[in-house]
């Protein structure tokens, strides 16, 4: 079974609870943003088995190897959430799995791959909340991991977040420089043969006279 929907306004992604000691808030430089298009294109969906409702503020539910697609935005896991708003346009995916996991092209072509225990997207403003295990690359610009990661595909900021004792890690790649130009090499020369001069013909003998008595 397949449904189809577009983008509307919705509430914002649920709030995360527990006690957060270390947040860091990173503004990618350079990143270029997640395709604008992408909320503007029907939602698809598959899955083993699936108790979907197309009427405003529902809830549909997906079970068994989840698929969803968005434009170039895909979606996976073992269950899946989708909310619809007052105007019956999806507004909220919730997507869990061993990880739940996903991935986007911006508009430079560059892929967004992200992954955890829960995926909480909001389809309305376009952030992505991750928790637990949650692991966010950019493709040739960095990582980032920790308990929460809040990824603003508008912004391309990433905020993470860190319970108890643990650390959100990060690595950013540096921007590879353009290769130099190879310096050219005039090639060797050999001077040309010159002919050798023909030797020089030996003077003549001097004529010598002899007198007789």
């Amino acid at each position: 079974m397949t449904a189809k929907g577009h983008s509307r306004h919705a509430s914002a992604a649920s709030r995360w609870p527990l006690p957060v000691v270390l947040a860091v808030s990173l503004m990618l430089p350079g990143i270029g943003l997640a395709k604008q298009s992408d909320r503007d294109q029907p939602m698809n969906y598959t899955a083993v088995y699936t108790e979907a409702f197309q009427k405003p503020n529902s809830v549909s539910t997906l079970k068994g190897k989840v698929q969803i697609t968005q434009g170039t935005m895909h979606l996976s896991g073992d269950l899946a959430k989708i909310y619809l708003d007052a105007d019956s346009q999806i507004s909220r995916v919730v997507v869990t799995g061993h990880p739940a996991h996903i991935q986007q092209l911006d508009d430079s072509g560059n892929l967004m791959t992200g992954e955890a225990a829960t995926l909480d997207y909001d389809n309305v403003h376009g952030i992505a909340v991750l928790t637990t295990d949650a692991v966010v690359r950019q493709q040739g610009r960095g990582q980032f991991s920790g308990d929460k990661l809040t990824y603003d595909t508008q912004t391309s900021q990433i905020t993470g977040e860190s319970n108890g004792q643990g650390l959100v890690h990060g690595t950013f790649l540096p921007k590879p420089r353009p290769a130099k130009p190879a310096t050219a090499t005039a090639p060797a020369t050999s001077a040309a043969p010159t002919a050798a001069s023909p030797a020089a013909a030996p003077a003549p003998a001097a004529a010598t006279s002899s007198k007789q008595p």
